[in-house]
């Protein structure tokens, strides 16, 4: 699970990201990130029910991404707040593959430090 300290979870938080961040897009993925005021990276999730009407394969591609950035979380540059949009066709990928587009998007859009 990811440390609570770095989940994003007010309304307003995913509001100020999406009106002020900066977008990145692959097929599967999109980022959207924006600078905050912390010495700490945070992570929300969005999962519409245009991915899957089934709440457990949702809940199943947040688990994964969160998996994803826990084992790299040092890597992330600090005080960034991030937002990661899911697009259909996700849920059909596996944990390696899914590992593999979410990774190809953080160097894209500059969020991890190497």
């Amino acid at each position: 699970m990811l440390p609570k300290s770095n989940r994003l979870k007010n309304k307003k938080d995913f509001d100020r990201v999406f009106k002020e961040g900066r977008g990145f897009k692959n097929d599967f993925l999109a980022l959207k990130a924006v600078k905050n005021n912390t010495d700490i990276s945070r992570f929300g999730f969005v999962v519409s029910q245009k991915v899957s009407k089934k709440a457990v394969i949702r809940n199943k591609i947040k688990r994964r991404l969160r998996e994803i950035i826990k084992k790299d979380l040092a890597v992330f540059k600090n005080g960034i707040d991030i937002v990661l949009i899911v697009f259909p066709n996700l849920n059909d990928k596996d944990f390696s593959e899914t590992q593999k587009i979410a990774s190809d998007l953080f160097k894209k859009s500059g969020v991890i430090v190497k």
